[in-house]
């Protein structure tokens, strides 16, 4: 098969090298929701983890903490244990449905605002500025030679650089140990070696994914924008260039030379001076943008320059751009928002989090789990009564010690007593102390006249004795020999 060639004859190269995007500086409405955004989430990222909550004395006092080594999961005043993953899973769904919702909404905004790639690139790009100047100093010094300024300021923001990449990794690892112990072992060289290899991939990765590759990241690497595409449709609002009003394009001069002959757009390309990912918006949408509606502010602010109204770059859905162009009025953001799909989204993410909160309110911090010893299946006591033996676990999912009652149900003249106790001490029911935040072990000898069904399900419950009754029982199998007829 031959090679594809260019219009030279020549064979087209496989890649195409980058080029450079350097992203001017712009003022207005949507630049400064993105600044309220990235401040928001990096004071939410850093700080989190230095956020104390009381739980008591038998409990980590971090707000936010995924202890793995005793396998806990604490969120403020929750506590997920290992067996209430579901809580986890529902946060997963959540978090997907909402992506969907922002999706069918506003297209890409969570791209264009609060994903940890634009985040930290905006961070970077900022940097870039403080140090190398705006958008023509930026591109002059990296088509410049080496000289000892470029050096100096190669230096100064491949400094700052790392020095964000490092707490970056550094502020990942408080999420799962003591923020202030771990930091403090950290810098001692007392730390885990876990510690330090994920704060080493985690500075080289934001060093390299939020320094250089940046766009990259979201038009090649990232298969949100893919997913994204496949799930818009017409009426979702995105960052639209309206071409019947723009086009033809041409100068302030030329349009007052040719009154009627020009569009709005006086081609100044400011659009694409300001874009973070360097596409053009005027060429339609397209996959590099990722909706962060810069190019609406500098748009915006040339129109305001030269007297003609905004929104020659605007949000807009496709309905509506049909519409537009018409000569028709476009339905008001509100509407556009409030349709069925967005509204079935929305539904379904309330739902889930209602029943999560439902859930969370009604759990159980007692929990019980029963299981039956087959060895021996049963014994039969010298009083005549057949004796099996259970392992009960006792979970104790509050930070503090606790008393419970041990009984059984369903079961006639049953008697209960533990290795620590003796038939002839036995009763009705046990009691138990549980250690905070811990399950423990209890081996439950329960006895019962012969005479029964061979088989005979029963009920063993739990009940607080502090003053919170709440507990747990299961169901389980009592065995006794069969009887001969």
């Amino acid at each position: 098969m031959a090679s594809p060639e260019d219009l030279s004859g020549q064979p087209a190269p496989l890649y195409v090298a980058r080029k450079g995007v350097y992203p001017k500086a712009v003022n207005g409405s949507f630049r400064r929701f993105k600044w309220a955004i990235m401040a928001v989430t990096l004071a939410i990222y850093y700080g989190t983890p230095w956020i104390r909550w009381d739980r008591g004395l038998y409990a980590p006092d971090q707000a936010v903490l995924v202890d793995l080594a005793n396998r806990r999961f604490y969120m403020f005043q929750i506590e997920i244990w290992p067996h209430e993953f579901y809580y986890v899973a529902g946060l997963l769904i959540m978090a997907g449905i909402g992506l969907f919702l922002v999706t069918s909404a506003v297209g890409r905004a969570w791209c264009g605002y609060a994903c940890p790639q634009t985040v930290w690139t905006d961070l970077f790009q900022h940097v870039d500025r403080l140090v190398d100047g705006d958008r023509n100093a930026q591109i002059r010094l990296a088509n410049g030679p080496w000289t000892a300024e470029k050096i100096t300021k190669r230096a100064i923001k491949y400094g700052i650089y790392l020095t964000v990449a490092f707490w970056t990794g550094g502020a990942w690892i408080m999420y799962f140990a003591d923020a202030p112990t771990l930091t403090r072992d950290f810098w001692a060289g007392q730390a885990a070696p876990v510690a330090y290899g994920t704060v080493a991939v985690l500075t080289a990765t934001t060093f390299i994914l939020g320094g250089f590759m940046r766009e990259q990241v979201c038009i090649y690497m990232c298969p949100w924008p893919r997913i994204q595409t496949a799930m818009m449709d017409e009426k979702s609002l995105l960052v639209t260039y309206k071409d019947w009003r723009g086009e033809p394009r041409g100068s302030v001069k030329k349009a007052a030379a040719q009154p009627g002959g020009f569009g709005d757009c006086v081609d100044c390309s400011q659009c694409v001076a300001v874009c973070p990912t360097g596409i053009d918006i005027r060429e339609g949408p397209q996959i590099g943008c990722i909706t962060c509606a810069l190019c609406i502010d500098a748009c915006d602010g040339v129109m305001k320059q030269v007297g003609r109204p905004r929104g020659l770059i605007d949000y807009c859905t496709l309905d509506d751009a049909a519409i537009e162009k018409a000569g028709g009025q476009s339905q008001p953001v509100r509407k556009t928002l409030m349709r069925p799909r967005t509204l079935v989204y929305l539904g379904v993410w309330s739902a889930i989090g209602a029943a999560m909160l439902f859930s969370l309110g009604q759990r159980t911090r007692l929990d019980l789990a029963v299981q039956h010893e087959r060895s021996p299946l049963y014994v039969q006591l010298s009083d005549g009564h057949i004796r099996n033996t259970y392992t009960l676990k006792l979970r104790n999912m509050e930070t503090r010690p606790r008393r419970v009652a041990v009984t059984v149900s369903g079961l006639g003249g049953a008697a209960l007593w533990t290795e620590a106790g003796s038939r002839k001490a036995a009763g009705q029911r046990i009691e138990v102390a549980l250690a905070p935040d811990s399950v423990t072990r209890v081996k439950l000898f329960v006895a019962a006249p012969a005479g029964g069904s061979a088989r005979q399900d029963f009920t063993i419950a739990t009940r607080g004795l502090d003053g919170n009754p709440r507990g747990d029982a299961e169901t389980i199998q009592f065995d006794r020999p069969e009887t001969v007829p």
